[in-house]
């Protein structure tokens, strides 16, 4: 996809209390770094950036006193209750030059009839070109029957991609639903039993 654009602030507030009125204003504090040069503290527009992160490694162009920077998001820091964004670090990036990212795993079509699918890999690692980045990659799991898996190094990667998680590793599973009517027929014969028990032990006290 195509980059970003986020109007930028530079930042000379610090701390908690601070941070907490950049939000009140429908702002975020962020963090710009990489490529040897010292971080830059910035505010972002809060929805603006709430949207713009919806996309998985997203290439942002972050405009500050007039010049342009390309980043990517390296850690988006959440309220656990809210769900608010609270702090993102921006990593600097150049065209041309690889880096690793997690991307997550897209499943396509439909297996074998009477079988599922189990995702034992929601992200795999990858290095690619910067400006380049995947929102995702597709797993085609069409027609596979029952015990196959499908592990990392069989993914197909975008071109100029390279997997750095183990290819060894399943991504995929796809198994047959557990019938579990035998357990449950165990449980109400044993439910019978226990009531027939009862009222055979209830009709005895009651002859004595």
């Amino acid at each position: 996809m195509s980059e970003i654009k986020l109007a930028a602030e530079a930042r000379t507030e610090f701390g908690k209390g601070a941070a907490r009125r950049i939000r009140r204003a429908d702002k975020i504090p962020a963090v710009l770094y990489g490529h040897g040069s010292a971080p830059v503290h910035v505010t972002l527009p809060g929805h603006q950036t709430m949207l713009a992160l919806k996309h998985s490694n997203a290439l942002f162009s972050i405009e500050l006193e007039g010049k342009g920077q390309l980043a990517i998001a390296k850690d988006v820091q959440r309220d656990p209750v809210r769900n608010v964004i609270e702090h993102v670090d921006l990593l600097i990036v150049k065209k041309g030059e690889k880096v690793a990212v997690e991307v997550p795993v897209a499943v396509t079509g439909e297996s074998a009839p009477g079988t599922i699918h189990l995702v034992d890999l929601q992200t795999l690692a990858i290095e690619a070109e910067a400006t380049h980045l995947p929102e995702s990659v597709e797993v085609s799991i069409e027609g596979l029957e029952a015990g196959t898996t499908v592990t990392a190094g069989e993914v197909k990667l975008p071109s100029g991609a390279t997997l750095t998680t183990d290819p060894e590793l399943v991504v995929v599973t796809i198994s047959v639903p557990q019938d579990n009517s035998a357990d449950i027929e165990a449980a109400e014969a044993e439910a019978a039993e226990q009531a027939a028990g009862s009222e055979a032990a209830a009709e005895a006290t009651a002859g004595e």
